[in-house]
């Protein structure tokens, strides 16, 4: 597979809006993508996730706004299947056909070389089932063929809805090293999951979407750690550490394992045991779990 690196390709998405008769699906969403990073797109049922990546390559009509590769849109994009490469709606095959020849199908519709199917096939770990009938493949095979097909025109934008459906946990840590790797070489890629706590180990950055609107764009690390905020302490003599970290004005609560310090800096806290002379085990800015910042973000947001 090519280095794509020198080759990245901009993805805008300006004021998307999409109604259904009275339903506003996805309500004036824009966002850019940056190469070379995975971004999570997270949001209960029903939030416009899939709605979004439709509507970017051209599967869903907007009622408004655009979505551009380059400043093109997909449907005017020279070489499509050569610039994104996608999963969206889940992963559909004849069940009659063998998997090579589903992707001899795709590759010579948009003129891609017949060894490239191969190739894929193996880049997924699908080559000893080459031969084998689809509809006698799992569902985690599934997966992994829908994402040789995405890899087909070696693309340098990926959009994978649930990529990670039905893979067994050695196939999820599978795909995570796949597309780590893939953006390693400056690919742009996203991805939707309800796989909270991959999402957190795989992307660089998150985007949160609730009853049709961002309601968050940020780093893994910046929507943890501003949820949580303080600072998480160990120390050889915790309950005495409280009282002087209480008497020199902070809140300290005792959670599972450390004490979660509000109202002093990581430096106070080191400073005020130290003239204590109690040893510091740890200390660290706290952080929240993803699962927790995505819950309360998306409170209320989801289908009733």
């Amino acid at each position: 597979m090519a280095t794509v690196t020198d080759a990245t390709i901009s993805v805008v998405v300006q004021g998307l809006t999409k109604r259904f008769g009275d339903q506003l699906a996805v309500d004036d969403v824009s966002f850019e993508l940056p190469p070379g990073r995975v971004v999570g797109f997270l949001g209960p049922n029903g939030a416009g996730k899939s709605t979004t990546m439709r509507m970017m390559i051209g599967l869903t009509a907007p009622t408004a706004g655009t979505a551009t590769f380059d400043g093109v849109p997909f449907h005017d994009l020279a070489d499509p299947a050569h610039t994104v490469g996608s999963i969206v709606d889940g992963v559909g095959f004849h069940p009659g056909r063998r998997a090579i020849e589903e992707l001899r199908i795709s590759a010579a519709t948009v003129g891609i070389p017949r060894e490239r199917c191969e190739q894929v096939l193996t880049l997924v770990g699908l080559q000893e089932a080459a031969s084998k009938r689809v509809g006698q493949f799992s569902l985690g095979m599934r997966q992994r063929l829908g994402l040789a097909q995405a890899l087909l025109g070696d693309p340098r934008v990926l959009l994978l809805d649930e990529p990670a459906n039905g893979l067994d946990p050695e196939g999820i840590h599978w795909v995570r090293q796949l597309l780590r790797h893939l953006a390693g070489q400056g690919r742009t890629i996203l991805v939707s999951s309800h796989l909270l706590g991959e999402i957190s180990r795989l992307a660089d950055e998150v985007m949160v979407i609730r009853r049709g609107r961002l309601v968050a764009n940020a780093s893994v690390a910046e929507l943890t750690g501003a949820a949580a905020g303080g600072v998480a302490v160990r120390s050889a003599d915790d309950a005495a550490l409280v009282g002087h970290l209480r008497d020199a004005g902070a809140e300290v609560e005792p959670t599972d394992g450390y004490l979660l310090v509000t109202g002093s800096a990581p430096e106070e806290v080191g400073r005020l045991a130290l003239a204590a002379g109690i040893a510091l085990h740890e200390l660290r800015p706290a952080v929240a779990e993803l699962e927790d910042v995505f819950m309360e973000l998306t409170a209320g947001g989801g289908i009733a």
